[in-house]
């Protein structure tokens, strides 16, 4: 792999030295990746959510406090996780529902094309179409394992008995051949069933300790989180019984323990935008026979193109032996083999962040582009079409944001009363570049864009961002955005979806309530 910063090349190199002086094994990989969890776990300190498996791989492992996806969206982002590419470094892999690029391979496909045994349970990436060149699906992330099922808790809970199907993985494993499972959960993706957390949960409205800013604080709100926590918590029993799976047969030690989320919770302002609540996600590590000092907590910034680096690295592989395409990411083995807390590396001081067509419901099928970065406790972003609406046109229901509690509670009190701040903060239309400062305001609402004294330092993080994105060849830096605008989906039927709702063709909506919607403009 080659290393793109020059303080990082250095850490590259490093890096690669300690791992063969120290002779570390070759470990398994377990990635366990929830679908839409934000950076809530009780190892957090998350008074209302309780996880006590992902505890004890952090515990056990490395807690990270600083991990982002470059892109808040399912298919993007995970995109971003199997091939160490950013977003806009992706071609149609940018967008959601697309058609995968067949020139970028991700590791899933370089372990199996190595002799490691690949495999998945429920969702790895997607959604969108992921093609070889006979026209075949592409194991993206190996032999799907989905035969198991259980009666879930709720409906709205998939029966997928995860574990299970784990179990079934690991007989079916070849002996001596090293293996890597993707356990992808469909959970806390929405819908959820509302008030579950009380009722079933046995969680109270009052164990929530905050409600963000950007959302009214009200019964319905506290219920819809507990609701979202009820289903985190389910992803986690599944976690445990695979650990305890491990554990029987003595594979454990030397098994490599990633668990974390997608991008940030279902809810408006978070998942489909850019920023800290969208793209901060919930990371712990855990490898007994390979990570120095376990129970270190980690501040370093990482980013997920850094785990593809990782996960080549520690099977042996030399990037140039993969077939994948350059990544600007940097293994994390240098955190693994160190023995220090806190800022493990002074040079992973910031993440970049983005996004482009995230989902339907704009006229011309446009998207909405967004470039961040993300250091120092500040946010700069950058939105390069401020005249589009940020979570999808009004009249098609708010596409980008999916349907729940919250998000209607918001859009009717809106409808009350025009001024309501709440809908301002996560509907309505937004200036072309906003800047944060989360150590004052870790909800991200107070947008100093405006206030001279931030100037300067607007301008240099504005400067590095587009620096390190002309680097790595982002074509909104040369004037050649409107490309991911004009990408196809993959689902032919969402195709120029805004123009045929409005001509009162019957459309797929089912990810949003009947009241989402707004009505027309005037023709």
């Amino acid at each position: 792999m080659k290393c793109v910063l020059t303080s990082f090349a250095l850490l590259c190199h490093g890096a690669a030295m300690l791992s063969a002086a120290e002779g570390k094994p070759r470990p398994n990989i377990l990635f366990a990746i929830a679908d839409d969890w934000g950076a809530h776990a009780s190892a957090y300190g998350t008074p209302w959510i309780q996880t006590p498996n992902f505890d004890r791989v952090a515990r056990e492992g490395l807690l990270f406090n600083r991990v982002y996806t470059p892109n808040a969206k399912c298919a993007p982002s995970r995109a971003c996780i199997l091939t160490g590419r950013n977003s806009w470094q992706l071609k149609e892999a940018a967008n959601h529902i697309c058609y995968f690029p067949a020139e970028f391979k991700g590791w899933g496909e370089a372990l199996a094309g190595h002799g490691w045994f690949v495999g998945h349970t429920l969702k790895g990436w997607g959604p969108g179409v992921a093609l070889d060149a006979s026209g075949k699906p592409r194991l993206m992330t190996g032999v799907a394992f989905n035969k198991r099922k259980a009666t879930p808790p709720t409906p709205e809970i998939s029966n997928n008995d995860y574990a299970a199907n784990f179990t079934d993985f690991l007989d079916a494993a070849p002996d001596g051949k090293p293996w890597c499972f993707w356990y992808g959960s469909i959970e806390p993706h929405r819908g959820y069933e509302f008030g579950s957390g009380v009722a079933k949960g046995g969680k109270k409205l009052s164990d929530i300790d905050h409600v963000p800013e950007c959302w009214p604080d009200n019964d319905t709100v506290r219920n819809d989180m507990l609701d979202y926590a009820f289903e985190a918590e389910h992803f986690d029993r599944h976690l445990g019984r695979m650990l305890e799976e491990l554990e029987r047969r003595g594979l454990l030690d030397n098994t490599l323990v990633i668990v974390t989320a997608d991008h940030g919770m279902p809810f408006p302002r978070s998942k489909g935008n850019a920023g800290v609540m969208a793209n901060h996600v919930p990371f712990a590590a855990m490898w007994k026979a390979g990570i120095t000092r376990p129970g270190r907590v980690i501040d370093d910034h990482v980013s997920f193109i850094d785990l593809a680096p990782t996960f080549i690295e520690l099977a042996g592989i030399a990037w140039s032996d993969t077939g994948m395409a350059e990544s600007p990411g940097h293994s994390l083995t240098d955190i693994f083999y160190s023995s220090k807390s806190g800022q493990v590396n002074p040079a992973r001081d910031h993440v970049l962040v983005g996004k482009e067509r995230t989902d339907i419901g704009r006229p011309h099928d446009w998207g909405y582009p967004i470039r961040g970065i993300i250091r120092d406790g500040e946010v700069l972003v950058e939105n390069f079409e401020p005249t589009r609406w940020p979570a999808g046109n009004p009249e098609t229901g708010y596409l980008d944001c999916d349907g729940g509690a919250t998000k209607t509670f918001i859009l009717e009190a809106h409808r009350k009363d025009p001024s309501d701040p709440y809908w301002a903060a996560c509907f309505g239309l937004r200036p072309d570049l906003e800047f944060y400062d989360t150590r004052k305001d870790p909800d991200s609402v107070k947008n100093l864009a405006s206030d001279p004294a931030q100037e300067e330092r607007m301008t240099q993080l504005r400067q590095q961002l587009h620096e390190e994105l002309k680097a790595q060849g982002d074509p909104r830096m040369f004037g050649q955005g409107a490309v991911f605008d004009q990408y196809e989906h993959s689902s032919k039927a969402n195709a120029g979806f805004y123009e045929k709702f409005l001509r009162g063709e019957k459309m797929n909506t089912n990810w949003v309530n009947p009241t989402d919607f707004e009505k027309p403009p005037a023709p």
